[in-house]
C-alpha cells in the first residue's frame, strides 16, 4: 500500500503526458520520435561530412599552406572550447539521466550548467573570431593579412569560417533547445514516464560535441 501511495503521489506531482493521436502508445510515440532523431542527425553528419571531404581535397592539395596558416589559430582557446564541450556534454547526460529518476530540480540544474558551458563555448569563440577579423584573417577576397606568403591562404580560412560557423550555429540552436527544455523541467513536465524530449536533445547536443572533437585537431593540430 505505501509503494502504492508513492506512485500515486509521484504521478501527481509531474504533468501527464498524452500521446498524439496518430501513435498507439506512448512507448510507440518515443521509439519512433527516436528514430527519427537519429536519421535527422545522419543528414548533420552527411552536412559535416561534405565539408571534411573538401577539406581533405584541399590540405591534399596544399599541405605546406595549410601547415602555415594553422599556426594563426589559436590552440590554448580551441582546447579551452574543447574541455568546455566535452563537460557539457557529460552535464547534458546527467540532466536526462535525472530527469529519467524523477528529479527535475536537478535536472533543471545540470541543464543550467550545460547552457552556462555551451555560453562559455560561444564567448570563446567570439574573441578568436573578433582577433581573426582583425588580423584580416578572413575567407576568400576578404582576407589581407601579409604575414601568410602563400596565395592561397585565404583558402585555409574559409573553411576554417565555414565548418566553425555552421558548427557555432549548431552550438546557438542546441542552447534554444535546452533552454526549452529547461522551462519545460521547472514546469513537471518529465518524469520516468515521459523524457522523450529531453532525451532528443541530448542526442542532438553530443553530436554537436562529436563534431568539434574532429574540428578541433584537423583545424588547430594539423602540424
Amino acid at each position: 500500500m505505501e509503494s502504492t501511495h508513492s506512485t500515486d503521489s509521484l504521478k501527481g506531482q509531474f504533468k501527464e503526458h498524452h500521446h498524439a493521436h496518430h501513435y498507439d502508445s506512448t512507448e510507440h510515440e518515443f521509439d519512433a520520435s527516436k528514430f527519427g532523431m537519429w536519421l535527422f542527425l545522419v543528414t548533420e553528419i552527411m552536412l559535416f561530412g561534405g565539408l571534411f571531404v573538401a577539406y581533405t581535397i584541399f590540405r591534399g592539395l596544399y599541405p605546406d599552406m595549410f601547415h602555415e596558416a594553422h599556426k594563426h589559430l589559436d590552440k590554448v582557446m580551441g582546447a579551452v572550447n574543447t574541455i568546455v564541450l566535452i563537460c557539457s556534454s557529460l552535464s547534458m547526460a546527467l540532466a536526462v539521466g535525472m530527469a529519467q529518476r524523477n528529479q527535475p530540480k536537478k535536472s533543471a540544474t545540470l541543464l543550467l550548467i550545460t547552457l552556462g558551458f555551451a555560453a562559455t563555448f560561444m564567448v570563446v569563440k567570439y574573441f578568436e573570431y573578433t582577433h581573426k577579423i582583425h588580423d584580416g584573417l578572413l575567407p576568400g577576397a576578404h582576407f589581407t593579412n601579409t604575414s601568410i606568403g602563400h596565395p592561397k591562404a585565404d583558402l585555409f580560412f574559409s573553411l576554417y569560417f565555414m565548418m566553425t560557423g555552421l558548427h557555432g550555429l549548431h552550438v546557438l540552436i542546441g542552447m534554444g533547445l535546452i533552454t526549452w527544455m529547461l522551462k519545460r523541467t521547472l514546469n513537471n513536465e518529465f518524469s520516468e514516464h515521459y523524457y522523450m524530449p529531453v532525451e532528443l536533445v541530448g542526442l542532438y547536443w553530443h553530436l554537436v560535441d562529436l563534431i568539434w572533437i574532429y574540428l578541433f585537431p584537423l583545424l588547430y593540430l594539423i602540424g
